[in-house]
């Protein structure tokens, strides 16, 4: 199997926004970040990826060979995760818990209760213990992980876990994405949305970009590392190079944008400065040509 989902054609039309139709694959034994800025159409996409949403054309493909999302043994292989009310608010780690093992059969209340030491949100066993209202918002996203990594599933699928964590929460974060991905060797992969890859670019394998509900580049990061390029320069030297670079800004002093790597030795010519760009800085130059082609 070499990929956990195959996305052909996806659309999904609303009176404002239109989704597709989407070509993208999620492969397998990886974790893969599926960036954009707010609104690019990431949350419309899991939730149709996930059947909490229909969609109005197109296929996902799972696992190889599945590929209706209602089906309980496709769901019960798939870990999916909100940013937002996941959980009533009114309910306790115990009453997670207790829920999760109903609904579940690969739920594992230790390890559920391991994450949520891990988590520093205290013992799901204890008598006195804080309903979900009174927790900060990245203590609710703590719990909503450690709820759905306490199952025994082959795909993890969250929608902008990391938005509300600290960096050391983020840290632990990407910690249990390897994890997650090592203990099957292989077989397990992770597909996570973000608007903002930094804190997250040491758990990303695969990335797939988005913008105004089109992806508009996809493949391992470190393919994408080779076909793009960072590239600096004095400010004299920025309209010889402006038209050679994807993305650009500049100042007084200098410019900084992305190029593709075959306009490596033209930009140099020009007395630049060329590196390999970080996935972020990556991030930003496309979803900036992105935003420039649609003005």
């Amino acid at each position: 199997m070499n990929n956990a989902i195959e996305i052909n054609s996806i659309t999904k039309k609303y009176k404002d926004f239109t989704l597709g139709g989407v070509q993208a694959v999620v492969p397998c034994g990886f974790a893969t970040a599926l960036i954009g800025a707010n609104g690019a159409g990431k949350t419309t996409l899991i939730d149709i990826l996930c059947g909490v949403t229909g969609k109005t054309g197109g296929e996902a493909v799972y696992f190889g060979d599945m590929t209706d999302i209602d089906d309980d043994k496709l769901r019960n292989r798939i870990g999916y995760c909100s940013s937002a009310n996941f959980f009533p608010h009114d309910w306790t780690l115990k009453k997670i818990a207790d829920s999760m093992e109903l609904g579940f059969d690969n739920f594992d209340r230790q390890r559920f209760a391991e994450l949520c030491r891990r988590f520093k949100l205290g013992d799901p066993t204890e008598k006195k213990q804080k309903k979900l209202m009174k927790l900060s918002d990245g203590n609710k996203m703590r719990t909503y992980l450690a709820a759905v990594l306490a199952r025994e599933t082959e795909l993890l699928v969250l929608d902008e876990p990391a938005s509300s964590l600290d960096p050391l929460a983020r840290d632990v974060l990407c910690d249990l994405f390897r994890e997650y991905l090592s203990e099957r060797d292989g077989e397990r992969s992770v597909l996570f949305s973000t608007h903002n890859i930094a804190d997250m670019e040491y758990a990303t394998d695969h990335a797939i970009f988005m913008a105004n509900g089109k992806v508009i580049e996809q493949g391992f990061v470190e393919d994408l590392k080779e076909k793009y390029i960072l590239v600096h320069g004095d400010a004299e030297n920025a309209d010889k190079a402006r038209p050679f670079m994807i993305s650009f800004s500049g100042g007084r002093t200098g410019f900084e944008g992305i190029a593709l790597a075959e306009n490596a030795e033209m930009l140099r010519a020009y007395d630049t400065a060329v590196e390999t760009p970080t996935l972020q800085q990556l991030s930003v130059g496309i979803l900036r040509k992105a935003e420039e082609d649609e003005k």
